[in-house]
């Protein structure tokens, strides 16, 4: 667990931050800097914008309030870069935070902007490609029919069950038009809601990828990777184009209130770096790049204070009464065990890396908007 933890905190480090934080007694709303918040901070090869922004705010998915981004800019903030410095500014009463360029030799504060450049694979991102890239294409939801008419491994060179990468294998209904790299998939478990029960999706798992080597009506490809053992029967996606969003962690545009329904190789518990399956989508207002946070619910335990109420009369026998005292329970306050960031959304279904937590996550876990 712990060389995945380092994918959740560079994961998550990503936050390029600037933040701000209004002068005097702070209220719920407000931004809420660090105690000792440095006045100015080069940004450094490596560096994320969470992590960032974790110099400045106490809540870093809460800077692009402060620099007032549109939702253009929190989907595609290509506009830090390594050099560039940040700057505090306390002036006018109300702190805010100013990007001075690297290439400014005048040293003057600039707002936040994108940047117009070719630099833009040097840009910090919200979280490094190399951690998220794995999972960005991986999952897929379909519906209760699965995939009808899927492409589908058929056959191969020998009469051997199990493949493997390098391994050469024939498929039916391989698309042409739809290009010549596929995902291999097999179907999954069923995803319901952890309340309702209700169907949310079945879940496709990833097998490995493969090449076709030659287009028919049985086409020949050749598996290039593989996670586990690949199978006859198992189906065949175009490889999707694969394209990094480098989203801006911030908080949903609304009130969010769901339950983690699955975890990563279906673990009991999970910890930071792993990833969750969240029964909330697209359709309740989750989109990639949002931080949720997430609670333990709390037991309910029995009330122990002297009972104080009216009495109840329980017969027991005939002619026979004795005061009984009705059973009551407490209901303890849920306590906030972390931090995920949603990195891909489907209708009604999300996928989220856990950042931070500092006890097990486990499935039934709530996550609402932080």
């Amino acid at each position: 667990m712990r060389a995945k933890s380092i994918t959740a905190s560079l994961l998550l480090s990503a936050f390029l931050l600037p933040l701000l934080l209004a002068s005097g007694v702070l209220r719920a709303q407000e931004v809420q800097l660090q105690d000792n918040p440095p006045d100015r901070y080069t940004v450094q090869k490596g560096d994320t914008l969470w992590g960032i922004a974790g110099r400045f705010l106490k809540q870093p998915w809460r800077w692009p309030d402060v620099w007032r981004m549109n939702r253009d800019q929190i989907r595609n903030p290509h506009w830090i870069y390594p050099g560039d410095v940040i700057v505090l500014d306390r002036s006018g009463g109300q702190p805010r935070l100013a990007l001075e360029r690297s290439t400014a030799g005048s040293g003057n504060r600039l707002s936040p902007t994108i940047r117009v450049a070719p630099l833009e694979a040097e840009a910090i991102p919200s979280i490094p490609p190399g951690d998220i890239e794995p999972f960005l294409t991986r999952p897929l939801i379909a519906g209760p029919d699965g995939l009808p008419g899927a492409a589908k491994i058929v056959a191969a060179r020998d009469p051997r069950v199990v493949r493997g990468a390098g391994d050469v294998v024939y498929a039916i209904n391989v698309d042409e038009s739809s290009g010549s790299e596929w995902f291999i998939y097999r179907p999954g478990k069923t995803l319901r809601s952890f309340d309702s029960n209700e169907f949310l999706g079945a879940e496709l798992r990833f097998l490995g990828t493969a090449s076709v080597e030659r287009f028919a009506e049985v086409s020949t490809l050749r598996i290039t990777s593989a996670r586990e053992e690949i199978l006859f029967g198992d189906l065949l996606v175009p490889a999707p184009r694969e394209e990094l969003l480098n989203y801006v962690p911030h908080a949903p545009d609304r009130a969010i209130e769901g339950r983690i329904i699955a975890l990563a190789n279906d673990s009991v518990e999970t910890g930071r770096g792993y990833l969750v399956t969240l029964d909330r989508g697209i359709q309740d207002g989750l989109e990639t790049g949002n931080v949720l946070a997430i609670y333990h619910p709390a037991p309910v335990i029995p009330d122990s204070r002297p009972y104080e109420g009216p009495d109840i009369l329980s017969k027991l026998v005939e002619q026979t009464r004795a005061i009984v005292q009705p059973t009551r329970y407490l209901n303890l306050p849920p306590e906030r065990t972390g931090l995920l960031f949603v990195f891909r959304a489907f209708d009604r279904l999300s996928y989220a890396i856990v950042l931070s937590t500092s006890e097990p996550i486990v499935v039934g876990d709530v996550v609402r908007k932080p």
